[in-house]
């Protein structure tokens, strides 16, 4: 689970900022909202970011994205670049490191990650547990002249001397330590566990295009996500869905498809055997279908669409649900952008109040702009409310509601008048209607 993330010098990120998951000292909803990963720890398990077109929400996530494939998904090669994006209105920024700062505990450990990088390298990496007290795990720095990487490990930390030099020499300039070590034949508890955490708890981040249905079909059809209780998420959301089949059926490949495959792969690099691809004639496909149960007179009649005719409301809810029955037992960190898109304002608020009442183990951070869900003030705490503003500079400011004193935020107070009304920041600057058609001609 996150404790906290920072980021700073990130695309439209100048300043540091931090979304923080600690709870304010309040059991408004606590039942709902916070979880208790280890003894004497409480975070929340939502969190829910406001803000104008292009004012760093999703760059919030896309931070945290950007994290999980540096240690997932490392450079190949010492001269690859990292995509590696400051902040740009500045002239001093393009030169600067941008950094990260997360906090977080898994299987019962407090970690603190740090990391700095440029477009080159990964110059500075730090990973430090709690058992109690603060211990350094590893610190890392690069010597750009060189592009060396030097690994320096915590006196508490067991790791034979082949093993630490192995680590340093699988350790490229430009990818970091944890990657390193899961290339590595080598063995470190601690970076089990923090690699495990990026590997199987913080998912890929989930935007509006993002086409997950074949991975919930898929998962669906091996029964690894339980069919009843999909059936169940769609009966409760009102979709009038009773049953839920697969057919299989083989596809010919197009000759054409197959140079362009072979082309591309080419292009990335990736090794793929060209006899291989020209032996590629058919593809078997599973095709997912919806049952519907229609109601005719004192009948019920049954009918059958396959999902690819479905609405795209449907699919999306589909594909929530999905998520939902993989998130009720596993531990996850789901980041969710424009988690409105496609969905019924009802829809949504009952995904949400789905996922409050019965995920224990999962936190969601999501990005909005359905603001009439601030209407709903008796299901949501304050502290689970965020936003995002940019400032003169062009850089990002991100507060909580609870940030504000009892002269802007009571109680009482209607958080969607104020968020509607511009006392909250967060909302465009918008000018007139009227448009100067004469500007511009002769």
């Amino acid at each position: 689970m996150i404790i906290d993330f920072s980021i700073k010098n990130f695309r439209t990120i100048k300043d540091k900022i931090t979304l923080s998951f600690e709870p304010e000292n309040s059991e408004n909803l606590a039942h709902y909202y916070i979880i208790e990963p280890m003894p004497g720890l409480k975070l929340l398990k939502l969190g829910l970011i406001y803000g104008s077109n292009g004012s760093g929400k999703s760059t919030i996530l896309k931070g945290l994205e950007f994290l999980r494939r540096l240690v997932m998904n490392p450079l190949q090669q010492k001269h690859d670049k990292l995509d590696f994006s400051p902040f740009l209105f500045d002239q001093q920024t393009p030169k600067e490191k941008s950094s990260f700062e997360l906090n977080f505990v898994h299987n019962n450990t407090k970690y603190t990650y740090q990391i700095d990088f440029t477009r080159d390298a990964i110059l500075y990496e730090k990973l430090e547990f709690y058992s109690p007290k603060k211990s350094l795990v590893y610190e890392r720095n690069t010597d750009v002249e060189k592009q060396l990487s030097i690994i320096k490990f915590g006196g508490k930390i067991k790791v034979k001397k082949v093993a630490e030099s192995t680590l340093e020499a699988n350790t490229l300039w430009n990818t970091t330590v944890l990657s390193g070590f899961l290339k590595t034949n080598i063995d470190s508890g601690e970076l089990r566990n923090v690699t495990d955490w990026f590997h199987s708890v913080l998912t890929p981040i989930i935007t509006p295009t993002s086409d997950i249905s074949e991975y919930i079909t898929s998962e669906l059809e091996s029964q690894k996500i339980n069919k009843k209780n999909i059936l169940q998420f769609l009966r409760k959301a009102d979709f009038k869905i009773s049953d839920i089949s697969f057919e299989k059926h083989t596809n010919q490949v197009d000759k054409n498809i197959r140079e362009v495959m072979l082309f591309f792969s080419k292009q990335q690099q990736i090794d793929l055997d060209p006899k291989k691809l020209e032996e590629l004639d058919n593809v078997e496909l599973t095709e997912l279908f919806f049952q519907h149960s229609v109601k005719n007179g004192d009948n019920i009649s049954k009918y059958t669409l396959p999902f690819r005719e479905e609405s795209e409301g449907t699919k999306r809810y589909f594909e929530f649900s999905g998520l939902l029955d993989i998130i009720l037992n596993e531990q996850s960190v789901l980041a969710i952008d424009e988690l409105e898109s496609s969905l019924h304002p009802d829809l949504l608020k009952h995904f949400l109040l789905l996922f409050l009442v019965n995920v224990k183990t999962t936190q969601l951070i999501a990005t909005t702009h359905y603001r009439e869900l601030l209407l709903e003030r008796d299901i949501l705490r304050d502290d689970v409310i965020w936003f995002t503003e940019k400032k003169e500079n062009g850089s990002v400011d991100l507060y909580s509601l609870s940030d504000f004193d009892s002269t802007i935020v009571r109680d009482t107070t209607s958080i969607f008048n104020a968020y509607r009304s511009g006392k909250l920041g967060a909302v465009p600057d918008l000018s007139d209607y009227y448009i100067d058609l004469t500007d511009g001609k002769k």
